[in-house]
């Protein structure tokens, strides 16, 4: 009996959603940790959001990946400070990082629900793999 490559295309799809899917989330929770941070690298700079591009590892469907996880350009968020922070600027205001806290849960959310997805199937896959080799006893 020859075993085809096929076969084991839906178990590549659903792993590499969930290797996807995991790096997302980290990245997410990288934001939500350094949601406060007002000198991220040292230089006074808050930290700058970081977001993923996903790619199709192969033409059609298939695979998908993380292509990139860039910085989000948009601009930081400014409060006033409070009187003798040492972190104001000549305005009297903090610069935060532009880290918007209910749209990091969100992608949390889609990103943990596709995680689950993803693993669901694997499960699915397990169970119908399982059936037939009973069936075959």
């Amino acid at each position: 009996m020859e075993i085809k490559a096929k076969m084991f295309d839906a178990i590549d799809i659903a792993v590499s959603g969930l290797r996807a899917y995991g790096k997302h989330m980290e990245v997410i929770s990288s934001n939500v940790a350094n949601a406060r941070t007002t000198n991220a690298d040292g230089t006074g700079q808050p930290y700058r959001r970081l977001d993923v591009e996903f790619k199709s590892v192969e033409d059609g469907v298939g695979q998908v990946g993380i292509g990139d996880i860039f910085e989000d350009m948009s601009p930081f968020e400014k409060f006033p400070a409070n009187p003798g922070d040492p972190r104001a600027d000549a305005e009297g205001n903090i610069t935060l990082p532009n880290v918007n806290m209910p749209m990091e849960l969100i992608n949390l959310n889609l990103a943990s629900r596709a995680y689950q997805a993803n693993a669901a199937m694997l499960r699915r896959y397990q169970k119908m793999v399982e059936t037939s080799l009973e069936l075959l006893r």
